[in-house]
């Protein structure tokens, strides 16, 4: 009250000082006198502005800054007490300028509307900084690193955005906000088809967070969108990959619950990375050993205690069963793909590389129009992609070249110089007839 009356006596003031200085009539005077106590208004807020950031939000970036505390300095970075500077300036407006134009209510309001609006805005503006500092400090936290935190940010903010829009809404057309709640719940099923992804989304992002689906850092592959690496981010309607040349592939966060993928987060969290290749033997040039074979054999010191373990029992097995005069076949004997089993078993063993706490084994698989299959399965110490693989190279070189020592060929298909071979061998012998 006592701001009006000191407003309308300044007004008086200005009008009788035109009146009498300039010979203005009394209405002439009053038009004038408004715009310039509306330009000392202005100049007052922005002064207030002045002082409210250059002075207190200074200060308190300054006291944030010194503290030892690292959360504090995100609020600076997002700048969010410079945001809530604008709202002093807008609150002065909407108290005083009502008793300035107090003779001009419509104008007086439609202005006043306006600087809430902006001060709606202001506040708006601020909070969505908020919860950008709250993403930012919860991802970084070890305890939410892995949680799609982005996704439910963006839900709050969602949230901002349209409570925001009511209050907006409700000012311009002076309506109250249950007006336009209750138009909303009119229109839910074009809301449902305008936010399906959306809402697709975050239900989505909750199931993966519940059950720990995929988090970020997790390598991935989903062969349906050609994707396969490290998971960048997970928001409420993507997920980002990053894949190992370097490019990235953005997937609808709902695909990972429709679509089948692969987490290679389990293998990441253990022991060791699996190796699982085989080696394709011809079936043709497996043989039984004989002595010359089993004394080159007991070289290898890999191999040598287990041929002596094994002719002693081969020797009390087939003594106890036949007699001497038995025939040959009659008799137990070792093999050569059976002796370079266990080599590649205990070549493997014996490797520093190779975690041999968990599952390792060289087995035979079922043969095949290839030859048969010598599976190694086992699993490296380095989960590192390039170091895994250095160590498998280097198993497969030593073992694809030592079978040779063991009589054993490797399978390949005929390439075009086999077959320039044999029509070479053809044509010097010609078949006769």
């Amino acid at each position: 009250m006592n701001s009006l009356i000191k407003i309308q006596f300044l007004i008086k003031f200005d009008t009788k000082w035109l009146t009498d200085y300039f010979n203005i009539e009394p209405k002439v005077a009053v038009y004038i006198s408004i715009p310039i106590l509306l330009f000392g208004l202005l100049i007052i807020c922005y002064i207030s502005w002045l002082i409210t950031k250059k002075l207190i939000v200074t200060s308190i970036n300054r006291l944030f800054v010194k503290t030892k505390i690292t959360w504090d300095d995100i609020l600076i970075q997002k700048k969010i007490f410079d945001k809530l500077a604008f709202i002093i300036p807008a609150e002065i407006v909407i108290f005083t300028l009502p008793s300035i134009l107090a003779d001009y209510p419509t104008i007086s309001k439609y202005i006043v509307t306006f600087t809430t609006m902006v001060v709606l805005l202001v506040i708006i503006w601020t909070v969505i900084a908020l919860l950008a500092v709250i993403n930012e400090i919860m991802s970084k936290s070890l305890i939410f690193k892995d949680k799609p935190i982005t996704s439910y940010i963006q839900v709050l903010n969602i949230v901002v955005y349209f409570i925001g829009g009511i209050l907006i809404l409700s000012l311009m057309l002076g309506k109250s906000p249950l007006y336009f709640l209750g138009a909303m719940g009119a229109m839910t099923a074009i809301l449902l088809l305008i936010f399906k992804d959306t809402i697709l989304g975050f239900v989505a992002s909750v199931q993966m967070s519940v059950y720990d689906m995929v988090r970020v850092g997790d390598w991935i592959a989903m062969p349906k969108y050609d994707a396969d690496g490290d998971v960048m981010s997970i928001n409420l309607s993507t997920v980002k990959i990053q894949n190992w040349d370097k490019t990235i592939t953005t997937i609808p966060t709902y695909a990972f619950i429709n679509d089948s993928f692969k987490n290679w987060r389990g293998m990441s969290n253990s022991g060791g990375r699996r190796i699982k290749r085989s080696i394709y033997l011809k079936v043709s040039s497996f043989c039984f050993c004989d002595k010359e074979m089993l004394t080159e054999f007991k070289k290898y010191a890999l191999i040598k205690e287990y041929i002596i373990k094994k002719e002693e029992e081969i020797k009390k097995c087939n003594s106890s069963l036949f007699n001497e005069d038995s025939d040959e076949v009659n008799f137990k004997s070792l093999t050569n793909i059976g002796i370079f089993r266990i080599y590649a078993e205990n070549y493997i063993l014996s490797n520093p590389h190779i975690n041999c706490e968990m599952a390792t084994m060289v087995r035979q698989l079922d043969p095949t129009s290839q030859g048969m299959p010598l599976e190694i399965y086992c699993f490296t110490h380095d989960k590192e992609w390039a170091k895994h693989e250095a160590v498998k190279s280097d198993i497969f070189d030593h073992l694809l070249t030592i079978a040779s020592q063991f009589q054993l060929e490797v399978f390949e298909e005929p390439s075009g110089r086999d077959f320039r071979s044999l029509s070479a061998i053809t044509i010097q012998k010609p078949i006769l007839n």
